[in-house]
This record gives C-alpha cells, sequence and structure tokens, in this order.
C-alpha cells in the first residue's frame, strides 16, 4: 500500500449519546464536501490544539454546547484513505454537555439509536464506527 505524499489529516469527531441512549447525527449541508452525508459532529484539529479542545471548540461551534475534557471519553478511531488525503479521526462519545443542542452552520441533525445508524448514509470513513457504537450502546 503506497502513500507517499499523501497528506494525513487529522480530525475529531463525538458520538453525543442522550439519556436514552441516541446518538447524534448531523447532515453535511449543501455546498460542503459530502454534502448530503451524515456524520458525527466534529471538525479538524487546528495547530496547537489537541484533540480533546478541537472536540470541544467543534462542539461549541456547530451545536452550542459546552462540554467539559472530563466528559470525552476517548472510544475508538477510524483511519481511511481517501482519493487525496489519509484521515485519521478519534472518536470520542460524551454523555454529558451544557446547554442545548442548536445545530449552528445550517446542518440538519438526527437523535438515532446505534441500530439504526447503518439506515444513513455516512462518509466512508464513518461506516465502520457505526458497528462500534451499536456494540457499545
Amino acid at each position: 500500500m503506497e502513500s507517499k505524499g499523501i497528506k494525513t489529516v487529522l480530525v475529531v469527531a463525538c458520538a453525543l449519546v442522550d439519556v436514552d441512549g441516541r446518538v447524534l447525527i448531523a447532515k453535511r449541508p449543501e455546498g460542503r464536501p459530502m454534502a448530503g452525508l451524515w456524520e458525527f459532529p466534529g471538525g479538524k484539529v487546528e495547530a496547537g490544539e489537541t484533540p480533546e479542545v478541537a472536540m470541544i471548540r467543534e462542539l461549541a461551534e456547530e451545536l452550542s454546547i459546552e462540554v467539559k475534557p472530563a466528559c470525552l471519553a476517548p472510544f475508538t478511531f477510524a483511519s481511511h484513505a481517501y482519493e487525496t488525503f489519509h484521515l485519521l479521526m478519534p472518536l470520542f462519545i460524551c454523555r454529558k454537555w451544557g446547554g442545548e443542542v442548536c445545530p449552528r452552520e445550517g446542518q440538519e441533525i438526527a437523535w438515532v439509536r446505534a441500530k439504526r445508524l447503518s439506515d444513513y448514509d455516512m462518509p466512508p470513513a464513518d461506516v465502520p464506527l457505526q458497528a462500534m457504537l451499536r456494540d457499545l450502546l
């Protein structure tokens, strides 16, 4: 498997789990790469950020919620080769946050039972995470 010249991109994602055991997913809005696909909230880790700091920032920016570092539990990760880059994505589990989930970037959201995640079209990197969450929840 040749990977020379392919940039590795570090992004973070979070499975927010509500009191009923449902997971939050968001639909990528039109005009963005992979528009129309459902994903776990998150985004790129910026220079100088730890994955946890990036996750807290992304959740505030995307969903208007406040998450404390102790509430982010590292769960698993995805490693996926896209055509122009390689994605490395730690997935955190979060069951406690402050504020009401309110999408701020024009995305549609859904609270979904883990066993139903496969009913939603997701980016290739997210697909293996569905089974992991199904086993956990």
